[in-house]
C-alpha cells in the first residue's frame, strides 16, 4: 500500500504554494491608468468567451508557423499542415466565440431577480427563470453563477457545433486554403509521424520512418 494518501500530497501541495506565494513580495499599485486597465482587463478579457478568442489568436500566430517551419516532413506536407491548422482554428475560434456569448447572454437574461407584483405573481418569469432561488445572492457571486451556468450551456451545445458547424467548416475552409497553396486535393500526403526519421531512447540508432 502507498505510504502517502491523496490527502497528505493535496497537504504538501497546499503547504508549498502557500510557500511560494509567501515568498513574492507584495506591490500596490498607485497609477490610476493601470488600476483602471486592470480594472477592464478583469470585466472584459475574463469572460469565457473573450478567452476563447483569446487562445485563438495566440495560436493563429504560433501553430501556422511551426507546422510551417517543421523540417521533418516535406514541403507539400508542410502546406497541408499549415491549411488544415488555419481551419481548424478559424473555424473553431469562431463558433466557440459566438457560442459561449450567445449562451451567456441568455444565461444573463434569465437570471434577472424576480419582480413580485402585489397579489404575490412573479411578473418576469422567463427573465428569473433560473436566478438562484432561496439563497443569499451577492453581486460577485451572481456574476460567477452566470459565467457557471453560461459555460456549461456552452459546452453542452458545442457538442452538437462540433458537428454539425465545425466540421463542415474546417473542411470548407481546407479546402479554400488548400487552393491559395496550390495544393491538390487528391495530393498522396505523407504522414508526419509515420515518415520522419525518429531516434530509438533505448539504443539512440536512428531508424526510418514508419519502421
Amino acid at each position: 500500500m502507498c505510504g502517502m494518501s491523496i490527502k497528505s500530497i493535496s497537504n504538501m501541495t497546499n503547504t508549498t504554494i502557500d510557500k511560494i506565494v509567501r515568498k513574492i513580495p507584495a506591490a500596490t499599485v498607485k497609477k490610476e491608468g493601470v488600476l483602471k486597465a486592470i480594472k477592464w482587463t478583469s470585466d472584459h478579457l475574463a469572460a469565457p468567451h473573450n478567452n476563447r478568442l483569446i487562445l485563438g489568436a495566440t495560436a493563429i500566430i504560433m501553430q501556422p508557423l511551426i507546422d510551417l517551419y517543421n523540417k521533418n516532413v516535406d514541403e507539400k506536407t508542410r502546406k497541408v499542415s499549415v491549411a488544415r491548422t488555419l481551419a481548424k482554428i478559424i473555424a473553431g475560434t469562431t463558433t466557440g466565440y459566438f457560442i459561449r456569448y450567445a449562451c451567456l447572454k441568455g444565461i444573463e437574461y434569465m437570471t434577472k431577480e424576480p419582480i413580485i407584483n402585489n397579489s404575490g405573481k412573479i411578473i418576469n418569469k422567463l427573465q428569473s427563470a433560473i436566478f438562484p432561488k432561496g439563497v443569499k445572492v451577492t453581486i460577485d457571486g451572481l456574476k460567477h453563477y452566470k459565467n457557471a451556468i453560461g459555460t456549461i450551456a456552452g459546452l453542452g451545445v458545442m457538442l452538437f457545433t462540433n458537428f454539425l458547424i465545425d466540421a463542415p467548416l474546417t473542411k470548407l475552409l481546407t479546402n479554400k486554403f488548400m487552393k491559395k497553396l496550390d495544393i491538390k486535393n487528391n495530393a498522396v500526403i505523407k504522414n508526419p509521424y509515420l515518415d520522419c526519421p525518429r531516434m530509438d531512447i533505448f539504443t539512440g540508432e536512428t531508424n526510418k520512418g514508419g519502421e
